[in-house]
């Protein structure tokens, strides 16, 4: 008789509220599957996954990371729900409080809005959303970056380290 192994639950979920540029997207895709944390898409998407533009994209390790498709935000909503005790945290340039406040907690999902306007008004206003402070001229981080800036801080602060 074989024993079945139980991975442990992840330590946060990143999803990806429309993403409309592949090489971005890869490379949260990468930072997910370095840091062993699921990565949510929700569609539409603006590209394709298939196996002939992930391998000109050089995504050759798409496999290997845990994505999780989603046709739409009910949809995500629907399969979030079923984790009673983590919630959705928020990541927008127009949120009034840094980052570093967010309460994060073992579970949590931590949601990016797509690269060229962000997250959606309905789900700011739904959520706690949080702000990477930028001091220069420029209007925004690129997205993977916001992406791994969080990321990184809050599994710190969980003690993944």
């Amino acid at each position: 008789m074989s024993e079945r192994i139980v991975a442990p639950p992840p330590f946060l979920h990143v999803v990806l509220h429309e993403p409309e540029i592949p090489a971005n997207t890869g490379n949260v895709a990468r930072l997910c599957g370095a840091a062993e944390i699921p990565l949510h898409l929700i569609h539409p998407l603006g590209f394709k996954v298939d196996d002939k533009h992930l391998k000109r994209a050089g995504l050759d390790y798409w496999n290997d990371v845990d994505i999780r498709h989603h046709e739409s935000w009910e949809a995500f909503r629907r399969s979030a729900e079923s984790d009673e005790a983590a919630k959705v945290i928020g990541f927008s340039a127009r949120a009034s409080e840094e980052y570093t406040r967010a309460g994060v907690k073992k579970g949590d999902y931590l949601l990016f809005g797509k690269e060229s306007v962000g997250l959606p008004r309905e789900l700011t206003s739904r959520f706690s959303c949080y702000r990477i402070p930028i001091w220069g001229r420029v209007r925004s981080l690129n997205l993977s970056t916001a992406v791994g800036i969080v990321v990184y801080h809050c599994l710190h602060r969980l003690g993944r380290f």
